[in-house]
């Protein structure tokens, strides 16, 4: 059943009014963001810039955007949970599959994205609890306080093996081993679309005073327009549908393609199959807004201080990486992944306290309500025979 009401796999869904207001120091850098924002927008042609645009400088607009500023984004001190700081198990499961394809290829680990490091040190503790540790365990991180935030969690819960990780500002020119993408994808900058009677409209953001406003006009860019005019033939979508277009994502998939010589890429987020995402029902989009465990959709409330996030368009992952010259090895839902990597039985070995705060972690990695159906693996491969463990319960690359 769908319904344009967004199921929000990470926080509790509550009314824009009961947003808690941000202390006046992250006020204040709300409040700088806003006015560069303001000034690119006076100096851009017709006044106005892509949603995409201001999606970007929202979240990482250098010392101001949401994953560039210093306020704490993850955890139950944060804005929203991901299944990493949840529990331990979810890594392990992703160090298990992880080990698996190192002994085929060999080569490292590169996480794109690290967050607050809690996935990379309890994966390389998992890995060097079963003999399996790689050389090293490359971040691709463009974030200097997240950068300073995974030292600290590393130091934490790995000191011994925190040499053993080295951070990257931009892609490798080649790479050989496991490419870890967990919720990524959803963060890249997206243009919205809306379907006219007299064709596709983008939404663009101009100023009302001093205020954001919403304009919708043609494309001005040809490939946006394009992709977005094929979307809505190939979706049969009907005048007045809006949602978005991740062109960000499949340029990533793409480079992905350029640099990955031998291994595979899991990538992990919450999304649909085009044909689920883009379905009749889902009229109004996929985008949220994560404040402080709220979610509302809103994304002019707090920029900078809120996380905007959209679902994944894994078909259109799927077709970029496959054009790209890698294989479609793998899609799965994240309990079958899970579970087919061993997760029921890491619950078993330890004291009964223990053992029901990891069900209760388990239930919600796993459960359709909570994060298990709604958050998808997808393996891209080369050079990589064979099937993956995590999709031997299921695999429905055929929705795909």
């Amino acid at each position: 059943m769908f319904s344009n009401s967004n199921p929000d796999p990470r926080t509790a869904a509550r009314s824009l009014q009961e947003l808690p207001p941000p202390d006046p120091a992250a006020a204040a850098v709300s409040d700088r963001l806003c006015a560069a924002i303001r000034e690119e927008i006076r100096r851009a042609k017709n006044a106005r810039v892509s949603f995409a645009r201001f999606m970007e400088l929202a979240l990482y607009a250098p010392g101001m955007g949401y994953y560039s500023a210093g306020s704490r984004k993850f955890g139950e001190a944060g804005d929203f949970v991901t299944a990493p700081e949840l529990t331990p198990l979810f890594s392990r499961c992703i160090a298990h599959q992880s080990a698996e394809i190192l002994g085929r290829t060999g080569g490292d680990i590169l996480e794109f994205g690290a967050g607050s490091g809690v996935m990379a040190a309890d994966v390389l503790a998992e890995l060097e609890r079963t003999g399996n540790l790689p050389t090293a365990y490359w971040i691709l991180e463009v974030s200097a306080d997240l950068r300073e935030r995974q030292q600290e969690a590393l130091r934490l819960r790995v000191p011994h093996l925190v040499e053993r990780v080295q951070w990257l500002e931009s892609w490798p020119e080649i790479f050989e081993g496991v490419v870890l993408a967990n919720e990524v994808l959803d963060a890249m900058p997206v243009h919205r679309f809306r379907v006219a009677a007299d064709g596709v409209e983008e939404q663009f953001v101009g100023l009302d005073g001093e205020r954001f406003s919403e304009i919708w006009d043609r494309p001005d860019d040809a490939r946006v327009e394009r992709s977005m005019e094929d979307l809505v033939s190939e979706c049969s979508l009907t005048e007045g549908y809006v949602s978005e277009l991740n062109l960000a994502a499949r340029d990533w998939t793409r480079q992905l393609a350029s640099v990955l010589k031998r291994g595979a890429a899991l990538v992990i987020d919450y999304g649909f199959p085009r044909r689920e995402f883009y379905h009749p029902e889902r009229s109004e989009g996929t985008l949220m807004c994560h404040y402080r465990h709220r979610s509302h959709q809103d994304p002019y409330r707090y920029v900078g201080l809120q996380d905007i996030t959209t679902h994944v368009d894994f078909t259109a992952i799927a077709e970029a990486a496959h054009d790209a010259g890698l294989r479609v090895a793998g899609f799965t839902n994240q309990t079958n992944f899970l579970l087919a990597n061993g997760l029921a039985g890491m619950a078993e070995d330890t004291s009964d306290r223990g053992r029901l705060d990891k069900a209760a972690a388990i239930k919600r990695l796993t459960l359709p309500g909570e994060m298990g159906e709604l958050f998808k693996v997808l393996a891209l491969t080369r050079s990589l025979d064979g099937v993956l463990t995590g999709f031997t319960w299921r695999d429905h690359r055929g929705r795909l």
